[in-house]
């Protein structure tokens, strides 16, 4: 049976991963506080609408940041906490400044500088022009695993719903298929083409499997993952069971 194994929400576009016990999903919306900000970098500026994820910090062009982990706080203020920079606690809306001093020494000299926080629009600030929650496969992650020769971790993925139950490679399946997930209703859009931040192990933020390669190879594709739009809102937890429609 198809269920929710682990459900992941990343507060910062790139900057920390933060495992949930239950979500309430509203149609049109990402899933609540997911990529609710982004970090600008070089010239790029705050349009108030999407922008191509080029224009922030992420793990494929700092792959130290791959290795935070976040906290959503009652009071809207975001805990982030790093092996070598330790942690920090920021209110999004006011202490950017604080947020570029903190993850400067893990940002690559030869990047584009770390600007100004933003808030996303209501859409989010995925990889997608669209408010979208992203869906992967427990068995999926364990196929690549062993092609890779070493249990990888799913953080690697950003993924906000990891479901089990299914065979290797059975959601990449899914584009037009609709999800019934606990009390919710989604509609699966596209598969998720990988980047290089995918290559970058979370406990260490250090690049040290060819997951891109060993795809290409192995499957012909980069793909792993599929993208969905939220059409009826509700509930889901772990365990909550899925129904492919």
């Amino acid at each position: 049976m198809r269920r929710v194994a682990q459900i992941w929400r990343h507060p910062i576009k790139g900057i920390g991963a933060e495992l949930l016990q239950q979500i309430a999903l509203t149609p049109d919306r990402p899933l609540p506080g997911d990529r609710a900000w982004a970090l600008l970098t070089g010239e790029a500026q705050d349009t108030g609408a999407w922008q191509s994820c080029r224009n922030f910090a992420r793990g494929c062009f700092g792959p130290e940041l791959m290795a935070i982990t976040a906290r959503s706080l009652k009071d809207g203020r975001i805990a982030l906490d790093h092996p070598k920079a330790g942690e920090i606690e920021i209110d999004p809306a006011t202490d950017s400044d604080a947020l570029v001093a903190w993850l400067s020494p893990l940002w690559p000299e030869e990047r584009p500088a770390l600007g100004r926080l933003i808030a996303a629009p209501d859409e989010g600030m995925s990889d997608a022009p669209y408010a979208c929650v992203s869906i992967l496969g427990r068995a999926s992650l364990g196929a690549l695993s062993e092609a890779c020769g070493t249990q990888l971790d799913p953080r690697r993925f950003r993924g906000n719903l990891w479901v089990k139950g299914l065979e290797p490679w059975e959601e990449l399946d899914w584009p037009g298929r609709r999800l019934r997930i606990g009390e919710a209703e989604l509609e699966v859009v596209e598969r998720i083409d990988r980047c290089r931040a995918t290559q970058v192990n979370p406990e260490t933020g250090e690049e040290d499997v060819q997951t891109l390669r060993i795809l290409r190879r192995t499957w012909g594709h980069i793909d792993f993952g599929v993208k969905a739009r939220v059409i009826t809102g509700g509930e889901i937890a772990l365990d909550s069971e899925i129904e492919v429609l």
